[in-house]
């Protein structure tokens, strides 16, 4: 059986309390595809995943991928074959976060400034206050994420 040529770039956010709060989703010629808690779904996730051949995350592997496992019941490694950006880089000897690495290749970004600990206090403030202003930003850095995340997968192509 052939792999199928499809890359997903997959990003997580959490909450406070470390519960999944958006998974981000990016397929080339299909967009992007976000879950927003409580419509978090280990099938609506698997269906969306539907026909890829590789999965690319940011240190996914350490936490993205486990807490998947851990909060939908589903291990994406057994399923796909993971290639995680922050270990590969990291083996080019190119240091840092998502968003040094960014900066370094040029990666433009819009929520520039925002770190995940500002991804959860927008979840926060969207629970609490139902600040939707706060949930659209937060849904907009994580697609940065996930866009970012196939320029780095380019960039970090060139290299090797």
């Amino acid at each position: 059986m052939l792999l199928s040529a499809l890359k997903a770039y997959l990003d997580i956010e959490t909450s406070y309390d470390n519960e999944i709060t958006v998974i981000g989703v990016f397929i080339k010629g299909k967009g992007v595809f976000q879950l927003i808690k409580p419509a978090i779904t280990a099938d609506r996730l698997l269906e969306y995943l539907d026909g890829v051949g590789m999965i690319y995350t940011f240190n996914g592997l350490r936490f993205d991928i486990p807490l998947i496992r851990q909060s939908l019941g589903i291990d994406l490694k057994k399923l796909f074959p993971i290639v995680d950006l922050y270990v590969e880089c990291k083996k080019k000897r190119l240091k840092g976060g998502l968003k040094k690495l960014e900066r370094i290749f040029g990666i433009r970004r819009k929520t520039e400034g925002l770190s995940g600990f500002d991804a959860m206090r927008l979840w926060d403030n969207y629970k609490k206050f139902n600040d939707l202003k706060s949930l659209f930003l937060l849904l907009r850095y994580n697609e940065e994420d996930i866009l970012n995340l196939a320029e780095l997968e380019y960039f970090y192509q060139t290299l090797t």
